[in-house]
Formats: structure tokens, C-alpha cells, sequence
């Protein structure tokens, strides 16, 4: 992106530094190193994804060099959360959605949250870890289709609008229930990851399964994961499970970027009355109770529930839609904080 012409006046670096830091709310030593000058260009490297931002960012800088005549352009370049694990080839980070009990909206966070992701310029797979009760599929549209192998040693994952995913439920028929002890489903998802040919991703989103079980320890122990986005309602009964989830990452060393407050309130279809009808501020308690940042509210909307069943999330059918970009500034804070836990752990 690129915005006025040369300037041949000195450019103040610093003065830019001071404008991102305060743009991101990031300290500035983290991003004096985005910035190279020359021959009076100025070109930044975001370690993170952002792209809706980056023509606002750009004015701000040129207001704040107070030289609406600075060219300057963005790239991004996202960076991983080193872990202990080794990595997935090809992926650069690994983020778990969950949750502490089932019916919060977990699924539809996550499958809004990894097309925002690509909105904002990232490469993003989806991963469906719940191995007894897979939604990916329909959600995306496309529970029939079977995936395919080009060498017969990993399966070539599911396409759909934009984004790979790979789930149990391509493998195992809709009607079928999945009976299995917990060390076959947890071999099930070791494979659905490890035997993907997963492309170039810089962030795979993980639909984890509800609760703090079986598949959640082998992703923990098994799985390079970047952090984890808890998500809650703000009623009592799903706060009192999302701490459960909470204290389950922290025990086995899972940096938690944030939490997500789901059904935040009733957004009314008709006249756009807001009622919360599960209680409210739940989410900003657990943030300060643990100090972790509350990464978004998100409304309980007819428009996300039947966008989702159709196969075609709102993300990806009304982009412009007010929700959209809901879940777009969900996906910067998070990737914002992802890149966060990638200082703090480096």
C-alpha cells in the first residue's frame, strides 16, 4: 500500500515508532524494528495481521510527520510462537478456541474468527479437534466431500472458501456416531494433524471440543500450540467452566491470549434492540480476574446462527456486515496478542 510520493525532507523514525506504538497500543521498542527508510521511503513490516487497518495507520503516520507527502508502504510478515514442541510443517502458529462447557458458540467463533483472519491478509487452515461432535463441515458447507491423497502418506486437506480445513467428520458418515475411548480419539486427532499436508498457514485455528478432557491434554502435550482464545458467555454457569479451561492451560504451560465473551447480548433481528439476556459484564470480570485481555463481545444474532448452518459464515457471505467486522477486530486482537506471547516467550 502506498500513500503520496518521495519526499526528499529527513524522516524522523522515532516520531513514526511513537505513532504505530500508539496506533497498536504496543510498547515502542517492539516496533522500532518494523521500520526501514530509504531514499526517503518508508516501508513497515507488521509481524501480525491487520491489513484493514493499514490505510488509517498510514494517514496517521503522515499526520503525525506532520508530511502528507511521505511515501510510505506495509507488508506483513507474521511471526511464530516458539514452543518446545516441534512445529507442524508449514504452519507458523497453532491457536486453540475453547471453551469450559458446550453450547457457548464456540464452533462459530472459531470458524468467523479464522475467515477473519484471512480478511486480514493471513493464510489460516481450520482444524475440527472435536472428534465426537465435528460441525466444521457443515458449517463450511460441505460435509460430504472426501479428502484425497497426492502421495498416500498425508491426506490433502478440504478447500472452502478460501480456507483449508480438515475434520472427522470428512471421514466418518454424518449418521455415524463416533464410540471411541478417549485414546482413540486422541490418536485420531494426533493423525487429523500430523497427517494433513496442511499449505503454508501462518495461523491454524483449532475448534477444540468442550471441556477439559482427553483431546485437550494431547493438544497440550502433542501439539505446538501458539496460545489458546478461551470463549464464555457472561452468565455465571459458563463463567464458572471457563476458569476450569483457564486453569487447565495454565497447568500445562498454554499461554492463554484472551478471551472471547460470546452472546454477549440479544441483538433483535427487527428494530436492533440490545437485551443481555445472559447476564453482562461476565467477561470483563474473568479479564481482570486473571488478567488477561478481553479480545471481543460478540452478540447472540439470528443473522451469524443462519449464515453459519447455511455453510456460508457471515463472514464470509456479508463481509461488510457491522458483525463481520465484530469478528475482524477479534482477529487482529488476537493475532495482536499472539505476536505478544511470541516476544514474551522468545
Amino acid at each position: 500500500m502506498l500513500f503520496g510520493s518521495k519526499s526528499s525532507k529527513n524522516i524522523d523514525e522515532f516520531k513514526i515508532a511513537e505513532c504505530i506504538s500508539r496506533f497498536f497500543e504496543l510498547p515502542i521498542a517492539s516496533v522500532k524494528s518494523w521500520i526501514q527508510v530509504n531514499k526517503g521511503a518508508v516501508k513497515i513490516t507488521l509481524p501480525f495481521a491487520s491489513k484493514s487497518l493499514h490505510d488509517e495507520l498510514i494517514k496517521q503516520i503522515c499526520l503525525s510527520a506532520e508530511d502528507a507527502t511521505l511515501t510510505i508502504s506495509i507488508d506483513t510478515q507474521i511471526t511464530s510462537v516458539p514452543t518446545k514442541i516441534a512445529q507442524i510443517p508449514n504452519v507458523k502458529n497453532v491457536i486453540a478456541v475453547a471453551s469450559g462447557k458446550g453450547g457457548v458458540g464456540k464452533s462459530t467463533t472459531s470458524i468467523n474468527l479464522a475467515f477473519a483472519l484471512m480478511a486480514e491478509g493471513a493464510k489460516v487452515g481450520l482444524l475440527d479437534a472435536d472428534i465426537y461432535g465435528p460441525s466444521i463441515p457443515i458449517m463450511l458447507g460441505n460435509p460430504t466431500a472426501k479428502p484425497s491423497s497426492k502421495d498416500n502418506k498425508k491426506v490433502e486437506p478440504i478447500s472452502a472458501h478460501g480456507i483449508v480445513a480438515s475434520s472427522i467428520g470428512y471421514f466418518v458418515p454424518a449418521e455415524d456416531a463416533t464410540v471411541w475411548r478417549g485414546p482413540m480419539a486422541s490418536k485420531a486427532l494426533h493423525q487429523l494433524i500430523n497427517e494433513t499436508a496442511w499449505p503454508e498457514l501462518d495461523y491454524l485455528i483449532v475448534d477444540m471440543p468442550p471441556g477439559t478432557g482427553d483431546i485437550q491434554l494431547t493438544m497440550a502435550q502433542q501439539v505446538p500450540l501458539s496460545g489458546a482464545v478461551v470463549v464464555t458467555t457472561p452468565q455465571d454457569l459458563a463463567l464458572a467452566d471457563a476458569i476450569k479451561g483457564i486453569a487447565m492451560f495454565n497447568k500445562v504451560n498454554i499461554p492463554v491470549l484472551g478471551l472471547v465473551e460470546n452472546m454477549s447480548y440479544h441483538l433483535c433481528s427487527q428494530c436492533g434492540h440490545k437485551e443481555a439476556i445472559f447476564s453482562e459484564l461476565g467477561g470483563d470480570k474473568l479479564s481482570e480476574k486473571f488478567n488477561l485481555p478481553l479480545l471481543g463481545k460478540l452478540p447472540l444474532s439470528i443473522d451469524i446462527r443462519q449464515h453459519a448452518d447455511s455453510g456460508k459464515p457471515i463472514q464470509v457471505s456479508k463481509p461488510e456486515h457491522p458483525l463481520s467486522e465484530a469478528y475482524r477486530q477479534l482477529a487482529r486482537q488476537t493475532a495482536k496478542y499472539c505476536y505478544l506471547k511470541s516476544l514474551q516467550i522468545a
